[in-house]
């Protein structure tokens, strides 16, 4: 089992920035794929952001591009979501993900394809 923990949300304005935090424990986090994702109220969780193993390779929303960076230490078993120029319609519940079995280089982008998920942490940004 791995387990996520989420922090760093809260309430800012249109132009602010947030850093997301995911601290994972259990199994070793240098082995799992990571990824971020967002939900709001009624819709689908939908993926921003994913990061290898080793970190070497990221991928982006387009949504997100040149706002968000995800990053990770695997040192720390951590996974972060600095997001940049915020914008309203960034408003959700943001969630990390593990996924484990997959190449050094490989990034998922399908929620479903994820084995653990963190509890989430709310973002809200206001105009």
């Amino acid at each position: 089992q791995v387990r996520l923990v989420e922090s760093g949300g809260g309430s800012v304005k249109a132009g602010d920035s947030l850093t997301l935090s995911c601290v994972t424990s259990g199994r070793t986090f240098s082995l799992y794929g990571m990824g971020w994702f967002r939900q709001v109220p009624g819709q689908q969780r939908i993926f921003v952001a994913g990061i290898s193993r080793g970190g070497q390779t990221t991928t982006y929303a387009d949504s997100v591009k040149g706002r968000f960076t995800v990053s990770r230490q695997n040192v720390r078993n951590t996974l972060y979501l600095q997001m940049n120029g915020l914008r309203p319609e960034d408003t959700a519940v943001y969630f990390c993900a593990a996924k484990g079995g997959i190449t050094t280089s490989t990034i998922i982008s399908e929620a479903d394809s994820y084995d653990y998920w963190g509890q989430g942490t709310q973002v809200t940004v206001s105009s």
